[in-house]
């Protein structure tokens, strides 16, 4: 027996068998690589949401934990998860400027938000009332650290990789039992795919589409992240990412032409070099109705867990929702109110 049975292998459950493996617990995963969202993610850790300057929920603890948490997985790992990239966000008007200055002396903000504006010497990049410069931000690369840390639970036979089958889960009274062997706890983590999930599928995750392009540009040469209409995160090597669309209704994977469109246009009002797009991803980000995530236990089953809705800010969440989720598991405390699945459910007993 084992202490835990993980399904799911994004950011969410990665962060989780990360606490595990540091509080010495056993475990097993079983993952499909079905939901592609931590693959294609831009991977920003922003403290900041650049649409109103105001201070994401619970960003700053949620940053102190992660840092040091993605840092010690470089170190586990051998290679670079963190990228220290600065965000600047283009103003469009004078206003935004005024804007800007009033966020950064909000007691809360100034801390993430420089006082200054900073001025454009790019000429490949229309900027004419200048920037506003976010601290202590960068780039987790999710696609490298999902490709490693599979590799690493391969070499140590730690993970099955096949589709989670409901039917061979029988829940006994202080464990649950899956594909000859058992586990004390359960936990889901698969994202989008918890529409699929019987135990769980009352839950309002309603997930939003987001699509990416990965350009080529030569001429640019900007190193720091601008963010305008579209953010343009630079990669490297003259490659830059290029998004992302929020899209409600559509919840394939698969990339479509009118987004790709969308991104372009947007691109296009303030880039002024040429560039040739070379990939084009899509995912479904695991969104939940009121944007806080989905943490804690099943209703009914006391060994079954939850830990998903991380959403557009899951390199930030992750770490945070993990250890509540680990605290609550082993030394009953409580999750936050705000990320406690609990907060729906009346939703589960009304199906």
């Amino acid at each position: 027996m084992v202490d835990y049975l993980i399904v799911g292998l994004g950011l969410a459950g990665i962060s989780f068998c990360e606490v595990l493996e540091r509080n010495k617990k056993s475990f097993k995963v079983i993952s499909d690589d079905s939901q592609t969202s931590s693959v294609v993610a831009g991977g920003l850790y922003n403290p900041v949401t650049l649409k109103r300057f105001t201070l994401a929920w619970n960003a700053k603890e949620q940053l102190d934990l992660a840092i040091p948490f993605y840092s010690e997985l470089e170190r586990k790992l051998d290679i670079q998860l963190d990228y220290k990239i600065p965000i600047l966000r283009r103003f469009a008007s004078i206003n935004e400027q005024n804007l800007w200055f009033e966020a950064s002396d909000k007691p809360n903000l100034g801390h993430f938000v420089a006082p200054k504006i900073h001025s454009n010497h790019n000429p490949n990049i229309e900027a004419p009332f200048g920037y506003g410069e976010v601290l202590h931000t960068g780039r987790i690369d999710t696609a490298v650290l999902l490709l490693h840390y599979g590799n690493y639970l391969g070499d140590k036979d730690l993970i099955l990789r096949e589709t989670f089958d409901f039917e061979a889960l029988k829940l006994r009274d202080g464990f649950v039992e899956y594909g000859g062997f058992k586990a004390k706890n359960i936990v889901f983590a698969t994202g989008f795919g918890i529409k699929n999930n019987p135990y769980f599928n009352y839950l309002p995750l309603n997930g939003t589409k987001g699509e990416l392009l990965t350009i080529k540009a030569p001429a640019l040469k900007e190193e720091r992240v601008i963010k305008s209409s579209v953010f343009i995160i630079p990669l490297g090597k003259d490659m830059y990412r290029v998004g992302a669309t929020y899209k409600w209704k559509d919840k394939s994977n698969t990339p479509t032409e009118e987004c790709k469109q969308e991104l372009l246009q947007k691109l296009n009002t303030f880039l002024k070099c040429p560039y040739e797009v070379v990939d084009h991803v899509a995912g479904i980000r695991p969104t939940v109705s009121d944007r806080k995530p989905l943490v804690g236990r099943h209703p009914e089953h006391e060994n079954m867990y939850l830990l998903n809705g991380l959403g557009s800010r899951g390199v930030m969440i992750a770490p945070m929702a993990s250890m509540q989720l680990y605290a609550l598991i082993e030394n009953k405390e409580a999750v936050a109110p705000e990320m406690d699945l609990s907060r729906f459910t009346k939703k589960h007993f009304r199906n």
